[in-house]
């Protein structure tokens, strides 16, 4: 087992293999391939903390792409400083999402991020939306056209296999932009080689990671304790990793606890 689904309301979970996880990370690869993403082009991922989320990241590293991912509860204005900066091909998103009782409308943030870009001369040619019933289902989410596609239109239907671009070890992995508390918010690029050495080499050492453990990183990927210890190192020691979308107080303080029982 490779990622552990904890959904944001009790019961809501899921799970992938690595096989399954493969598959998933392939076809949006392909996908992606076939919209002229390839080495070194930027791919923003302002997604919720499911599974499409970490699917991406690996999507991008697959194809030599630079993965910037948006913490999922950053504003239009801030979202919009990342487009202008880096420049992706690529925008993926989700209709919505639930953190504890409280919706957020993701593709409304896009939107109007996109539209302050495009007064700074920046355009983004392709935005992929995944559906999230929950918290919005496809209805509640305008479709710009020419631009926006759905998830489940586009991605299930595309070969489970895809060509793995080998990258030199310096080549950019992903970018991840400072929070901006001090000034314009700074793109901070990480290599491939070395970061991968690190993050593996830490979480088997720090974290003491053996094989069989179940292992939770309760840091969101918009963070790079999340890009480190919830999807680079873990899968790269074949670990077997949670993936939480909630917040500990919801619906109840025992969340946290509930969850690690189970």
């Amino acid at each position: 087992m490779a990622l552990l689904w904890e959904g944001n309301d009790v019961g809501e979970d899921a799970q992938l293999t690595y096989a399954q996880l493969q598959a998933q990370v392939c076809k949006l690869a392909n996908w992606l391939s076939s919209c002229g993403v390839g080495p070194g082009d930027a791919v923003v991922v302002y997604l919720p903390m499911r599974l499409e989320l970490p699917v991406a990241m690996l999507a991008c590293a697959r194809l030599g792409a630079v993965h910037s991912v948006v913490f999922g509860g950053f504003s239009a204005e801030a979202l919009a400083q990342r487009v202008i900066d880096c420049r992706p091909k690529v925008v993926i998103t989700m209709t919505a999402v639930k953190r504890g009782a409280k919706p957020i409308a993701l593709k409304s943030v896009v939107d109007a991020a996109l539209a302050t870009a495009a007064k700074e001369g920046v355009s983004v040619p392709v935005v992929l939306v995944a559906e999230n019933e929950a918290a919005a289902p496809r209805s509640e989410a305008g479709l710009t056209p020419g631009r926006d596609v759905w998830w489940h239109d586009v991605v299930p239907g595309q070969a489970a296999t895809a060509p793995c671009a080998w990258m030199d070890a310096e080549a950019p992995l992903f970018m991840l932009y400072t929070s901006g508390s001090t000034g314009k918010p700074k793109g901070v690029v990480h290599t491939t080689g070395g970061y991968m050495v690190y993050a593996a080499t830490t979480t088997k050492y720090v974290f003491d990671y053996r094989p069989g453990d179940v292992y939770w990183c309760t840091a969101d990927c918009g963070w790079i304790t999340g890009h480190s210890y919830l999807t680079y190192g873990p899968l790269l020691l074949g670990g077997t990793q949670v993936v939480f979308e909630g917040v500990p107080t919801h619906p109840d303080p025992g969340r946290c606890w509930a969850a690690v029982d189970k």
